[in-house]
C-alpha cells in the first residue's frame, strides 16, 4: 500500500476528482450540520439518517421519526426543527431517530458515499476523531461541505486544526492540507474572532443566532464519532481499525 496520506477536499464539488478507495471521509460543516450531528448523538439520539432533499425528508415522517431541515441557514416550515446544535439537547433527542437535511452537510454526507467509511468531525469532538484518525491505516480525506459548492473558511481551517493534529513525518499532504493547515495555525490565537469574517459567521449573526457559532467553535464537548452505517449516522464503537 502507498504511504498514508492527508488530503483535503476544499468543495464537494471537487469530489469527483478524489479516489475514495482505501480512504476514510471526514465530512465537515462546521457551522453547524456536523456539529449538531455529534452532539445529538453525544446526547442520546439512537441515530441521525442525512438526506439530501425536503421531500425525502418528508416521507419519513409516518416512520415516527424527528424531521428536521434547514435551507439558508433557517428553519423549514413545517419540520420538527432545523440544525442548530440547541435543537439536539438530551430532552429533545434522546431515544430518537432524527431525518436531517442541509443546505451543505448532507449533501456532502450523500458524495461520499464509496469510501472505506464516512466519519463526522466537528469542533466539539476534534480530539475523539483525532485520536481515532490516528490509529487508522487508511487515507483520510478531509471533506469540506463549504456553501453551496464553494470554498468556506470555518469548514477549512477545522481541517487544517485535524492536519496539524494528525500530521507525522511519514505522512504525505497534498496541497490543500497544508494550505489548511496555514490557515488554522493564523487563525488558532482566537479562532472566533477569526471565524467572525466568514461568511457563513456572518450570514448566521444577521439570522441573530451568533449563539450557534460561539457553540460550535467550542473544543471536545462530546467523545461520539458519528459513523455512517448504511444509510444512517450512528456513533463508532471503539476500537473500529481500518
Amino acid at each position: 500500500m502507498s504511504p498514508k496520506s492527508i488530503r483535503v477536499c476544499l468543495s464537494p464539488a471537487l469530489l469527483p476528482f478524489y479516489d475514495l478507495s482505501d480512504t476514510i471521509a471526514v465530512v465537515i460543516d462546521i457551522f453547524r450540520a456536523t456539529s449538531s450531528m455529534c452532539y445529538g448523538l453525544a446526547n442520546g439520539a439512537n441515530a441521525i439518517i442525512p438526506v439530501e432533499e425536503l421531500d425525502e425528508c418528508l416521507s419519513y415522517r409516518s416512520n415516527g421519526h424527528l424531521l428536521a431541515a434547514e435551507r439558508d441557514g433557517k428553519v423549514v416550515e413545517g419540520f420538527d426543527f432545523g440544525n442548530s446544535p440547541f435543537s439536539y439537547t438530551k430532552d429533545k433527542v434522546e431515544g430518537k431517530t432524527i431525518v436531517l437535511t442541509t443546505t451543505n452537510g448532507t449533501r456532502a454526507i450523500q458524495r461520499c458515499i464509496g469510501a472505506e467509511a464516512v466519519v463526522i468531525g466537528s469542533f466539539l469532538n476534534i480530539s475523539a476523531l483525532t485520536d481515532w484518525l490516528k490509529n487508522q491505516s487508511r487515507h483520510i480525506l478531509l471533506v469540506c461541505a463549504g456553501w453551496k459548492n464553494h470554498f468556506n473558511l470555518e469548514d477549512t481551517v477545522f481541517s487544517g486544526a485535524l492536519v496539524h493534529r494528525l500530521k507525522t513525518t511519514d505522512i504525505e499532504l497534498d496541497d490543500a492540507a497544508y494550505a489548511a493547515e496555514s490557515l488554522y495555525l493564523e487563525a488558532q490565537g482566537n479562532l472566533s474572532t477569526y471565524l467572525s469574517k466568514a461568511s457563513h459567521s456572518k450570514r448566521m449573526q444577521h439570522l441573530q443566532i451568533a449563539q450557534d457559532v460561539a457553540f460550535c467553535l467550542l473544543e471536545d464537548q462530546v467523545s461520539v464519532i458519528p459513523i455512517l452505517k448504511g444509510h444512517e449516522l450512528v456513533p463508532l464503537t471503539l476500537p473500529h481499525l481500518l
